[in-house]
């Protein structure tokens, strides 16, 4: 990993970033807005994954966005592609070696809440591990166990919730539940999903967070909702779907991150 950090430093030429964001469905377009960019696709640098799903191009992308140098991952690698819940640690390893400590995760996701609907925005404040695996299988120290009591840190949400405010754009907030996929989820397992607390689910995030936090840095996540979960419209979904409909709600997150990138109050 110190081989993609040097090269990650070298390929910045000065830059210095200290916020990252981890771009899902419906928001790759936000790289388009950086100035000053420099694109370095994941296959140059070592260790970085490469996705094999539609809507993630898998390249980094940095420079000035909304007044402040960030670094954009534009598409992840994800569990159900290679049975590999690791598969962001080298990319993550990296960003934190190079001075990374914030660090902004989104994702599609479906909705088991009926006033909660596609297009809508949901900032996560909690998740549920229902996928049976861990990012951190296999890792030999003690660091391995990480608390997660404050997974999704205060002032980070703080900050979003601020920046909707400002845009006034409806945010809400909720559980989010990770599910391995790639298939759907059934209807009986979304009746199980909402009485175990959760409000949305889908496919991501979730080892990103646990990784994250095992790394030191500070973490928020926000949902795109694509759909109503199984069962509650009587349609069945699919990731057209999910392609089509990521758009609408990926403008209305990427309002709020642009007021949110701009407060000044988030260097605190």
């Amino acid at each position: 990993m110190t081989d993609a950090i040097a090269q990650l430093t070298e390929r910045l030429e000065g830059r210095m970033p200290k916020v990252a964001l981890v771009l899902g469905s419906g928001l790759g377009g936000l790289v388009d807005e950086v100035e000053n960019a420099v694109r370095i696709p994941y296959g140059d640098l070592p260790g970085f994954p490469q996705s094999g799903v539609t809507g993630h191009a898998g390249q980094i992308v940095a420079g000035d966005f909304a007044g402040r140098q960030v670094l954009m991952l534009a598409g992840r690698a994800h569990y159900y592609e290679h049975g590999n819940a690791a598969a962001m640690r080298p990319a993550l390893e990296a960003l934190a070696g190079i001075g990374i400590d914030k660090l902004l995760l989104t994702n599609a996701a479906g909705s088991l809440r009926e006033e909660m609907g596609p297009g809508s925005v949901m900032l996560i404040t909690d998740h549920i591990n229902f996928s049976g695996t861990n990012p951190l299988f296999g890792e030999p120290t003690d660091r391995r166990f990480v608390g997660l009591t404050e997974a999704y840190d205060a002032g980070l949400r703080a900050a979003i919730e601020r920046a909707a405010e400002v845009t006034g754009i409806e945010l809400h907030k909720g559980v989010y539940m990770w599910f391995s996929g790639p298939s759907f989820e059934t209807p009986a397992e979304i009746r199980m999903a909402r009485i175990m607390g959760a409000d949305a689910v889908g496919m991501s995030t979730v080892p990103e967070v646990i990784l994250a936090r095992f790394l030191g840095l500070r973490v928020a996540a926000c949902s795109v909702v694509t759909n109503l979960a199984a069962g509650m419209t009587g349609n069945e979904l699919s990731h057209e779907e999910t392609k089509d409909m990521a758009p609408l709600g990926g403008k209305r997150l990427a309002t709020i991150f642009r007021a949110m990138l701009a407060d000044e109050a988030l260097d605190g």
